[in-house]
């Protein structure tokens, strides 16, 4: 009998130009910064980067390879049962490590263009359905502060018409949408500096932003 759950067919369907940056051999691997831990303050502190980076996303990482290994445990002995209970877990941990890894390349010191504005056809996409890049900041602040507990505000583009929005999500992106930009609101991602003022972290981020890292992948 066939497996039941196949470990990259549960995140294939957005991150599949991703897949061979974090994942080798079918084991995620933690994925280096492209500057250092410091390098966005003051916007994001280097002691939360680093807790964010090493630990947060390290756990993620450990997460999914367990649970890779255990499914291997399990076709190899076609527990059927063990295999669907493992499914969570994979889309879970791997789902919150493509995520970090996204994020990471979201962002960019400033002295490397982070926080300048899009330009060429992302622009002009941004402005079509939004008004304007500070509108759409706005209505992704506004997402963002609405989410409850934990997860993910993300710009998304739909991959069958090619227009872009707005979706919040507890876990990884899923279905017919291309993630382009995500903006991490779980509380290790900004408590230890913002404490319960998240907005300002919210606000902060933008000074960050990777512009050139969205424009590629909304040309992908």
């Amino acid at each position: 009998m066939a497996a039941l759950v196949r470990p990259t067919r549960v995140l294939r369907a957005s991150t599949r130009s991703m897949a061979g940056l974090t994942f080798v051999r079918g084991k995620a691997t933690l994925p280096d910064l492209a500057y250092d831990y410091g390098a966005l303050e003051p916007s994001i502190s280097g002691k939360i980067m680093e807790l964010h980076h090493k630990n947060h996303h390290q756990t993620y990482v450990n997460g999914y390879n367990t649970a890779i290994d255990q499914l291997k445990e399990a076709q190899a002995k076609n527990d059927i049962a063990a295999q669907i209970a493992l499914k969570p877990l994979i889309n879970f941990h791997g789902g919150g490590h493509l995520n970090h890894t996204l994020f990471w390349e979201n962002l960019a010191p400033k002295s490397a263009g982070g926080g300048a504005p899009p330009s060429g056809p992302l622009a002009q996409a941004i402005d079509q359905n939004f008004g304007s890049l500070n509108e759409f900041q706005k209505k992704m602040n506004t997402a963002l502060a609405g989410i409850q507990g934990s997860g993910w505000a993300w710009l998304v583009k739909d991959k069958q018409t090619g227009n872009i929005a707005i979706k919040t999500y507890a876990d990884a992106v899923v279905g017919q949408f291309q993630p382009l930009l995500g903006i991490d609101a779980w509380e290790h991602a900004y408590y230890l500096q913002y404490q319960n003022r998240k907005a300002e972290y919210f606000q902060a981020i933008w000074d960050v932003i990777n512009w050139k890292a969205v424009e590629k992948r909304f040309a992908a």
